[in-house]
């Protein structure tokens, strides 16, 4: 018998293996919480398959995700980077990910981990929802509007709600799975 899937998903096997192993798994390590951030960023306006399909081209552009040299990138980096058609080359997005490595360092000086200043707006715990199709979720909530207001209030950029909900989804910080999905209860 066939797994039931979020209804978002299926259909492609790309969409359906980030769905089946990444999406909605609690993350708290560093690097991958700044990938997620570049990859939500860089979605703003986009569909979301777009950036998957060049998920492995950007993270050979952006040194895997390493957020320590991301935040070095001088402007013949940044413009090699507006060359490469492998990613998506967005002038504005491609300087807030320098930006945002900078603000990144910055919080986990403060908080002693970014995983610990993000989880902190959840409590250190998932908040799961009981959605019965994924066309039900919001697209933004009250707890994305005041993560992204302080984040914002850091410094980083491309982080309005929608795609900070984005983040929160992606990265476990939210239970989106449809409640008859079989990801549900094993994340």
């Amino acid at each position: 018998m066939e797994k039931h899937r979020c209804g978002w998903c299926v259909g492609d096997e790309l969409y359906e293996s980030y769905h089946d192993l990444e999406w909605g798994v609690p993350v708290r390590d560093e690097q991958m919480l700044f990938e997620f951030l570049v990859l939500e960023t860089f979605q703003a306006g986009l569909s979301w398959i777009t950036i998957l399909r060049k998920r492995e081209n950007f993270r050979n552009a952006f040194d895997n995700f390493d957020y320590n040299k991301i935040a070095t990138y001088n402007e013949p980096k940044i413009q090699e980077l507006l060359q490469n058609a492998g990613i998506v080359r967005n002038k504005l997005k491609v300087r807030a990910t320098v930006s945002n490595a900078q603000a990144f360092l910055v919080v986990q000086q403060e908080f002693g981990s970014f995983s610990k200043y993000i989880w902190g707006f959840v409590n250190s715990t998932p908040v799961k929802n009981s959605l019965l199709h994924y066309k039900d979720a919001p697209a933004k909530t009250e707890l994305s509007d005041i993560l992204s207001k302080d984040l914002k209030k850091r410094g980083f950029k491309f982080v309005g709600s929608t795609v900070v909900y984005a983040l929160m989804q992606a990265t476990g910080m939210v239970n989106d799975h449809e409640v008859n999905c079989f990801r549900y209860d094993e994340v």
